[in-house]
């Protein structure tokens, strides 16, 4: 099936509509971050760079350490800039630009998250980091896809009966990337929403409908916990299963929500998180 221009949208220069990014600009190792800063406290360790574009809030640099190319790319910040990140990476990969069709060999990617988060739970340490073993979407992302068949339907119906969140999904990380990360990180069950205030029960002015650290209290599945709040990588694990990717998030826990607390040395913990981070990549086939 050829793809009509409405639905892939190339530019002139031959690159993807809101990316700016051409078929071969990226490499099969990917790192997501939310904050396009972040791009740079991660690529200032590499040993060459091979190539930087942006557009949006869409930061990209690929480059290398020792033989390995790794691309990183700032998401903003989303599930919805996920969608977008996430098909146009793949269609890099995996549409044949000239002919506009879905290549018969497929290319599959591996996705590390890099990111922020707030604890729920009252245990769970500030500047410690979470990888998230499944991640489930208040977001909604899922919904739009046909996507039953990748979704973790037993830890679905354990939200809805105990909770009263709605447009819920889950999905897992893919298992060969969280024992790569093992070392690094200890394993939870992430919660991911589309806002930071209201749809991350924290209120200002305006006081939010559901209090998700204290619904989520007593909640465990398979003998994990709920432990952190974040907007992205419930998006991540279901775009990358339904496109043949592997991913894992990995979080940084910059706040506790019920202790009330906040990092004071959240920059040294997110550079400790990439140079974590990079050392498991650039060690691993």
């Amino acid at each position: 099936m050829t793809i009509p221009e409405s639905e892939l949208i190339i530019n002139s220069d031959g690159s993807v509509y809101h990316l700016h990014l051409c078929p071969g600009d990226v490499a099969r190792d990917i790192i997501t971050v939310g904050d396009p800063d972040r791009v740079d406290a991660i690529t200032k360790h590499f040993d060459k760079i091979h190539l930087t574009k942006s557009n949006r809030e869409f930061k990209t640099v690929t480059g290398s350490i020792g033989s390995k190319d790794i691309t990183v790319i700032a998401t903003g910040i989303g599930t919805d800039n996920i969608d977008i990140v996430f098909n146009e990476l793949d269609a890099l990969f995996n549409i044949d630009f000239s002919t506009r069709q879905v290549k018969p060999d497929t290319t599959s990617l591996s996705f590390v998250r890099i990111g922020t988060s707030g604890a729920i739970r009252k245990d769970i340490a500030i500047d410690s980091i979470i990888a998230s073993q499944y991640a489930c979407g208040i977001d909604g992302l899922l919904n739009h896809y046909a996507s039953d068949h990748i979704r973790e339907i037993d830890l679905e119906h354990l939200l809805s009966e105990s909770t009263s969140l709605s447009s819920t999904y889950a999905v897992s990380a893919d298992n060969t990337m969280l024992s790569k990360f093992k070392e690094i990180s200890k394993l939870g069950i992430t919660l991911t929403a589309n806002g930071f205030y209201g749809p991350q029960s924290r209120s200002l002015r305006i006081n939010a409908k559901y209090d998700i650290p204290k619904m989520m209290k007593d909640l465990s599945y398979q003998g994990l916990k709920f432990t952190n709040l974040e907007m992205e990588t419930a998006g991540i694990y279901g775009m990358a299963k339904l496109l043949g990717h592997k991913a894992i998030s990995l979080n940084a826990i910059l706040a506790n929500r019920v202790t009330g607390e906040f990092s004071d040395q959240a920059v040294k913990t997110v550079d400790k998180l990439i140079e974590g981070s990079l050392e498991v990549l650039t060690n691993s086939k």
